[in-house]
């Protein structure tokens, strides 16, 4: 018996207005020109097919917008467009294309937008469990912040412990963004990583320095552990490393949503 092939979906991602960032890596650049840049707002078309206003060359163009950039791996929608986003299912109509060995992307002049997706596709297939931590993440941060107040010099030497296990498997800055890159996850990680240091820095704004910096390093490996939780699963080791990713071994361990 043959085996079923998974559909592929495409999805394009905006800004919360629902128009179309710039193609190139310059946005920031462009943001003083925003108004002169053509743009699409996908919001508008949901339902029917749209042409790209000022097409570029195929595939490559320098241009602030040249194309619409379809994702086939929505784990990478972020890395062009910031968090918040909105996320939207659609079909690359006419010649497609890429460049630079990005398979992931589908490059078009003109597309059909199906439906808006949810936002949590942009972190891949844990995007729930993502979204769902980042929310938890304040109260997390306070609660823990409030076990270094009530026993700092325990609390110290447990994170001391925990963090020195994080430093020698490289759980953080290895094993995390390997498995993000070869799940097509990076920008996933990268944003994730972001938001939930900015929780951090939020949440417990007047603790000490070194408290905060072990509450963020926490937080931060957390969100890695759950976004990632899938990918680092194989074998004792990486289930240690996993283990720490969650936070075993520190005070009240997160339980992780199926």
């Amino acid at each position: 018996m043959a085996r079923s092939t998974r559909p592929v979906v495409h999805y394009l991602a905006t800004r919360p207005d629902g128009t179309v960032p710039p193609t190139t890596g310059h946005a920031n650049e462009c943001a003083n020109t925003a108004a002169d840049i053509p743009t699409v707002n996908i919001a508008d078309h949901v339902g029917g097919i749209v042409d790209h206003p000022t097409p570029g060359r195929p595939w490559y163009d320098e241009s602030p917008f040249s194309y619409f950039r379809t994702y086939t791996r929505p784990g990478e929608l972020l890395e062009r467009v910031e968090w918040p986003a909105r996320l939207w299912v659609v079909e690359p109509l006419g010649q497609t294309g890429t460049w630079g060995g990005y398979s992931y992307w589908v490059l078009c002049h003109r597309l059909r937008v199906i439906e808006e997706a949810e936002p949590r596709h942009a972190f891949g297939h844990r995007g729930a469990q993502v979204l769902a931590t980042l929310a938890e993440l304040p109260t997390l941060a306070r609660q823990w912040a409030g076990e270094w107040a009530a026993d700092p010099e325990h609390t110290r030497r447990t994170y001391d412990a925990w963090t020195q296990r994080i430093t020698k498997t490289h759980a953080l800055d290895w094993w995390a963004p390997c498995r993000a890159q070869y799940s097509r996850r990076e920008a996933a990680l990268t944003t994730a990583d972001q938001l939930a240091a900015t929780a951090v820095d939020q949440a417990v704004a007047d603790a000490a320095p070194e408290t905060a910096d072990a509450i963020r390093l926490r937080a931060r490996c957390l969100i890695a552990g759950q976004l990632m939780h899938d990918r680092i699963r194989n074998g004792d080791y990486e289930k240690e490393v996993r283990a720490l990713l969650l936070g075993v071994g520190l005070e009240t361990p997160v339980p992780v949503p199926a």
